[in-house]
């Protein structure tokens, strides 16, 4: 039986109505695909909300194992692959950055590294971006204390360590991770691991490192600015 309405349209009018209504599905289904792909996709970009932070949100895979794999090809074929990233960081876990929040997370976070029987030396390196109210000692003390107590054989190496928990703040967003041979790889750095180690000894003749040059540029600033303002007083 048909309805009113379709007993009133002729059989070419039929027709362009199942067309319309066949192109209908056609866009819905495409729409359904095309949002289940991005879904599925395997690296997404995503808003880090810092400037030259940029952060690829991965699908199935484990982020430090990949950046170790690039960072390992990268060192021992010493092939350049990039021309704009600096470094390349995992992150495996994030919380707010306030300590209490932190604290309570890497109880758990840092279980499959060092809670016993697991265990091994480790560093803590700290960074902070558009975020003034944290503390880098007292973040390091407490992370350190908590790492010590899932396992009293961690024990801190500052020269070599089996393990790195990369500490990164980012505003309100505490980004945590544990990797491996972040001294070989030259602190994930993509155009540092490249280097031959003749090269690094001609570019980098002091043995201190990146950050103790900056403490000192700074002291010295700072100096210099004190001193100026006293000759100014003088005169």
């Amino acid at each position: 039986k048909f309805s009113d309405h379709e007993e009133r349209l002729s059989g070419s009018d039929r027709e362009e109505d199942e067309d319309d209504v066949e192109a209908a599905l056609k866009k819905e289904v495409g729409q359904i695909r095309a949002s289940t792909e991005q879904k599925l996709r395997r690296f997404q970009s995503v808003e880090s909300g810092a400037n030259n932070v940029v952060f690829i949100r991965t699908q199935g895979i484990e982020p430090e194992n990949l950046v170790h794999h690039i960072l390992k090809d990268m060192h021992t074929t010493k092939k350049k692959k990039t021309r704009v990233i600096l470094r390349m960081l995992p992150i495996s876990g994030t919380c707010k950055a306030f300590m209490e929040d932190m604290k309570k997370y890497t109880e758990t976070f840092f279980e499959p590294w060092f809670k016993a029987p697991n265990k091994g030396t480790f560093q803590i390196v700290y960074k902070a971006r558009n975020n003034s109210h944290m503390s880098r000692e007292e973040v390091i003390k407490e992370l350190a204390g908590i790492v010590g107590s899932l396992n009293p054989e961690n024990k801190v190496d500052l020269n070599n360590p089996q393990y790195t928990v990369v500490v990164e703040i980012i505003k309100t967003i505490c980004c945590l991770s544990v990797v491996r041979d972040y001294v070989l790889f030259r602190k994930y750095n993509l155009q540092e691991v490249v280097k031959s180690n003749k090269e690094d000894t001609q570019q980098n003749p002091s043995s201190q490192t990146e950050e103790q040059n900056s403490e000192v540029v700074e002291a010295k600033t700072e100096e210099k600015k004190n001193s100026k303002e006293v000759k100014e007083e003088n005169k």
